[in-house]
């Protein structure tokens, strides 16, 4: 007979088919409403304590009106709920859509906040579009709220109310609590940068940007990791190359596949912000089928659910037309690869991150200061004792910024050529109120004859507080003695990344 709801999903759009589609395969039931109950809300978060504000100030304005508000965390849970009217207040708690229980789509089906955290897009689902019977009274709107620093989903703001409201009106009123939300965490987050929002780059790997040839020898770590990733491209299958933001998965990747077919073209695309994904995809799709293109698609695990699966789609179309067609994923981990994407990948391959692989900072460092000096640049003992002790949370990226900053000031690298991020041992993105902090007991330490009693002097604080200042940015008095007490020019902010505990 069938399946008894094709009829009605047929009707549907795109993105709303392909999530009662992932609800009927998570198995969650249709005629009833069971939400994981986790218990546990974390009521000291930014984004709660944002949220809620925002929220609150929003009620105000709908005294009279059947509305709920309310916050989530990236994974669904109910975080707080705001409602002045009881009748559907009382409706709410009977289908658990309450602070402590998780409504992801995987276990409460189509439903506006799941859908909207999934796709990473405002959703908005009225009355019968519910996976679940139990929802069909209702008309949900959920917009995603994005950590302004890094980008990441914190979670999402949900408005819901009965399903005959007028809907319009309420995913507007959403989007302008969500946006308010992440405007607000933005501003009380120690000053920090807000990440810029994802541009959906497709671009050329050239040749001259990734000659094997050109590169120096490294570690095994990374030598291990490259001739895996050559064997399966040689063997056209997918690969998978995962580790953290700024470890080389790209460059490494282009690598392999040039070495394997050193004529073909490397075509890298990164995804955009999740309202251009559509316009993204049209544009560089068509590649996947030509024979002399090798697609690298970047940061997968940052794609909305529907654009996963498209993509999945279009990956195995190719590969009934072309055979195997070899493509790479990147992601920060093999479990943070799309659930549509992930049976597609032949291969995982990992790429440590550099504090793992020392051996590689100075061959690196030479490397990208003589590409950006156009000749080889050298660095003092001291220098290069500064760039091995340092953690990298960056990565090479990070690395290729500093040595680009430096190699345009000198032809010797000396330590008054670096930043004082450098000299730091944090594992995690200062603010720009700690940077120049930092910076300035850097100054005051380096000065010639200082000490710790002058230099609190200088700073007019206490000498136990420097102490613990210099123990929160990772300071060493003793190899600050070789950095310059007046560096040339202002060492660079640090710019926002992923943090590491």
């Amino acid at each position: 007979m069938g399946n008894p709801q094709a009829h009605v999903t047929r009707s549907f759009a795109p993105r709303l088919r392909a999530s009662w589609q992932r609800s009927e395969r998570y198995g969650v039931p249709e005629d009833e409403v069971l939400p994981v109950f986790s218990g546990a809300v974390d009521t000291g978060s930014l984004l709660y304590e944002c949220g809620t504000e925002v929220l609150r100030g929003l009620q105000a304005t709908l005294v009279n009106e059947p509305i709920s508000l309310m916050i989530t965390d990236s994974e669904g849970l109910v975080l707080n709920r705001l409602c002045t009217d009881a009748s559907i207040s009382r409706s709410l708690d009977k289908v658990y859509l309450a602070p402590g229980f998780s409504y992801a789509e995987s276990n409460a089906g189509t439903n506006g906040l799941g859908l909207a955290l999934a796709d990473r897009a405002p959703s908005l689902v009225r009355g019968g579009e519910h996976y679940c019977t139990d929802l069909r009274g209702y008309t949900c709107a959920a917009v995603p709220v994005l950590d302004p620093l890094t980008g990441t989903l914190a979670g999402s703001v949900n408005l819901t109310t009965w399903s005959e409201q007028s809907s319009e009106l309420l995913l507007a009123l959403a989007q302008a609590a969500a946006g308010n939300t992440a405007a607000l965490m933005l501003a009380r987050a120690s000053g920090r940068i807000a990440r810029p929002t994802p541009r959906g780059e497709v671009f050329r790997v050239y040749a001259d940007r990734v000659d094997p040839g050109t590169l120096p020898r490294l570690s095994p770590a990374w030598t291990t990791a490259f001739a895996e990733t050559r064997a399966a491209l040689a063997g056209g299958r997918a690969v998978a190359v995962v580790g953290e933001p700024g470890a080389g998965k790209t460059a490494l990747a282009a690598l392999a596949h040039r070495e394997v077919r050193p004529r073909d073209r490397v075509l890298n695309a990164r995804p955009p912000a999740p309202d251009d994904v559509d316009t993204w995809l049209t544009l560089w799709t068509p590649e996947l089928t030509k024979d002399d293109t090798c697609v690298i698609v970047s940061g997968v695990d940052a794609l909305p659910a529907w654009a996963a699966e498209e993509l999945a789609r279009l990956f195995t179309e190719a590969r009934a037309v072309g055979g195997l067609v070899p493509f790479v994923l990147t992601a920060e981990d093999a479990g943070a690869l799309p659930a549509a994407l992930s049976p597609l990948v032949d291969r995982v391959v990992e790429v440590p991150a550099l504090r793992f692989r020392p051996d590689d900072v100075l061959p690196l460092a030479h490397h990208f200061a003589r590409r950006d000096r156009g000749r080889d640049v050298t660095f003092t003992s001291a220098a290069s004792r500064a760039l091995m002790a340092y953690d990298w949370p960056e990565n090479a990226k990070q690395l290729r910024r500093v040595m680009r900053e430096a190699a345009a000031r000198s032809d010797v690298v000396d330590t008054q050529h670096l930043p004082a991020e450098v000299f730091t041992g944090v594992g995690h993105r200062l603010s720009r109120l700690q940077a120049l902090e930092r910076d300035e007991i850097v100054r005051c330490l380096s000065e010639p004859g200082a000490t710790v009693v002058h230099a609190a002097a200088r700073l007019g604080m206490g000498r136990a507080t420097l102490y613990r200042k210099m123990a929160q940015y990772g300071l060493n008095a003793r190899q600050l003695k070789s950095w310059p007490s007046a560096p040339p020019g202002p060492s660079p902010s640090p710019r926002p990344g992923r943090s590491r505990p």
